[in-house]
């Protein structure tokens, strides 16, 4: 340890001898590195910050009935763009940046240049950084030059580009692809147009074959439905002729009128017609009344006349009379005569007329199944006479008619986007996304670069080791031997003795000037920093006056 310390002393020894230079070298660099340090061209910065509000009230709304745009993406890709070669460029000239560019390869390095220059930061009202995805945003668009207003100009000009590209690039696309849409929709009302003729001239050509609005099923099932129906038409045809049979049977076994029960007293008489199988008819009249009258006085006066007697003879002929009439009436009312069934007196039998009404309902439903049987039938035949063309007729309409509405859908679908465009278009102009300028372009008085008290505070630190640094470079190159120690390990001989050296009165002076001056020099260094820190902005601006570099 106490070598190391001894070296080090003697290090310090041998650079002491050389510190009106090493003073010299830092009074250099501290002067040319302040010089420097004021003599170099200020940096100003501009900045501005806009809110860029995506949720207003009105997204909400337009849910579901318009089309919903990814506005962050949007401005994500409008940030890009602004960083892009073209929107640089014209940026560039703008401010004037390019009036020095001389050729494409000094264009290239001054849009690097440029850019490098741009910050646009996007982050989240309350501090969270662009990483975590919100509608919201706040943009801080920054710039440095060295001229403040060329860098205010650069800031206004992005800041601007940021609002109208955004919402220009929102209309323009959506012009683009309202027009896109048209162009589809139109292309689609003349495909349809065009299938419609088509479906329409098949249907012209193949009258008849072509199944019907209500029709359902291809060829085969629709034969088959009308097989089938023929064959329950006739099975109905069947069961409906059986039916009248029986009734028309019940109608001839039974009895048509009823003795009327209007008539008290009334007799029953039974007559026959030997023609009909079963003629037997109940009656009871006024006529058979007078029969049974007749009849009684007719027996009276034979207990009291001969039959030659003439009142006996005239009641026989009125009996007889009363008879014919009887068998008249009787015929009458075989026959359906209800006049004659009420001159003796008869009523109708509801039982037969209810057979008769349900024969007259079989007949017409007998007529109307067999109508529908026809109909059948003839379906069927026309079907089976087209049995090799219906099935390709059907197959080539059912194509016509997927194409066609395939075609309407994706016509009605169009349509339908197209409403959905103009509908958001409108919602853009009323304001779908708002932006708030928090922070107008701004640029401090100040310069944000370069720090000159940092710097010239480097500055100090730099001489000050220059001026050692050198004192021993110089020491190492010019080495002297300041003990016997040094002089031993260098040679490897024992040194007998040593001489010490006597200062004369001059040289003790001189050596006190020495100090004094170095120490002056220090000194006078360190007030000159101080000076130029206190006073940097001022001499900054003198110098820039001078050169002409402001």
């Amino acid at each position: 340890m106490n070598q190391l310390v001894e070296e080090f002393v003697d290090h310090l020894k041998g650079a002491w001898r050389f510190r009106r230079a090493s003073l010299a070298v830092a009074w250099l660099i501290g002067v040319v590195g302040w010089a420097a340090v004021l003599v170099a061209p200020n940096t100003y910065q501009a900045q501005a910050k806009v809110y860029v509000d995506t949720s207003t009230a009105l997204r909400p709304l337009l849910q579901g009935i318009a089309v919903d745009q990814d506005i962050e993406s949007q401005l994500n890709l409008v940030r890009e763009t602004l960083l892009g070669r073209p929107q640089l460029e014209r940026v560039a000239r703008d401010a004037d940046l390019d009036l020095k560019v001389k050729n494409a390869d000094d264009r290239d390095a001054m849009i690097t240049r440029f850019r490098e220059q741009i910050s646009i930061d996007a982050a989240a009202p309350g501090g969270k950084s662009e990483a975590r995805r919100t509608t919201d945003s706040i943009y801080t668009i920054t710039y440095k030059d060295r001229n403040r207003d060329k860098a205010l100009t650069v800031v206004r000009s992005l800041l601007n580009s940021l609002v109208e590209d955004t919402l220009g690039g929102k209309r323009s696309g959506s012009d683009t692809a309202q027009k896109f849409l048209r162009d589809q929709i139109a292309d689609y009302e003349k495909r349809l147009a065009a299938s419609e003729e088509s479906l329409a001239e098949f249907k012209k050509r193949n009258v008849g074959l072509v199944p019907g609005p209500g029709a359902q099923g291809d060829y085969f099932s629709r034969l088959q439905g009308e097989i089938a129906a023929t064959r329950k038409s006739r099975t109905a045809l069947d069961v409906a002729l059986r039916r009248r049979q029986e009734l028309e049977r019940q109608a001839r076994t039974g009895t048509q009128f009823l003795p009327g029960a209007s008539l008290p007293g009334s007799s029953q008489r039974v007559g026959s017609d030997p023609g009909a199988p079963n003629s037997s008819i109940i009656g009871g009249n006024d006529t058979g009344s007078r029969i049974v009258a007749a009849q009684a006085h007719l027996d009276d006066l034979l207990l009291r006349f001969t039959v030659k007697h003439p009142e006996v003879i005239a009641a026989r002929e009125t009996l007889e009379e009363l008879k014919a009439r009887e068998a008249a009436q009787l015929e009458a009312v075989r026959r359906g005569d209800p006049g004659a069934a009420a001159n003796l007196g008869l009523a109708s039998n509801p039982v037969y007329q209810n057979i008769q009404t349900q024969l007259n309902q079989a007949d017409v439903e007998i007529a109307a199944v067999r109508g529908e049987l026809a109909e059948h039938e003839r379906a069927e035949a026309d079907l089976k006479l087209v049995a090799n063309t219906a099935p390709e007729v059907e197959a080539e309409f059912a194509r016509l008619n997927r194409d066609y509405d395939v075609t309407k859908a994706q016509y009605n679908s169009l349509l339908d986007r197209l409403e959905k465009a103009k509908l958001s278009d409108d919602a853009q102009q009323t304001g779908i996304v708002r932006f708030e300028i928090i922070d107008p372009p701004t640029s401090p008085l100040e310069p944000v670069a370069p720090k000159r008290p940092l710097l010239m505070t480097i500055v100090l630190l730099i001489a000050v080791g220059g001026a050692i640094g050198i004192a021993i470079f110089l020491s190492q190159l010019r080495p002297v031997f300041t003990n016997t120690r040094a002089l031993t390990e260098l040679t490897g001989l024992p040194v007998l003795g040593s001489v010490t050296m006597t200062w004369p009165e001059r040289a003790t002076s001189e050596r006190r000037r020495g100090i004094l001056l170095v120490a002056g020099g220090s000194g006078a260094l360190i007030a000159l920093f101080a000076i130029v820190v206190m006073l940097h902005e001022s001499g900054a601006r003198l110098l820039h006056q001078m050169f002409g570099l402001s």
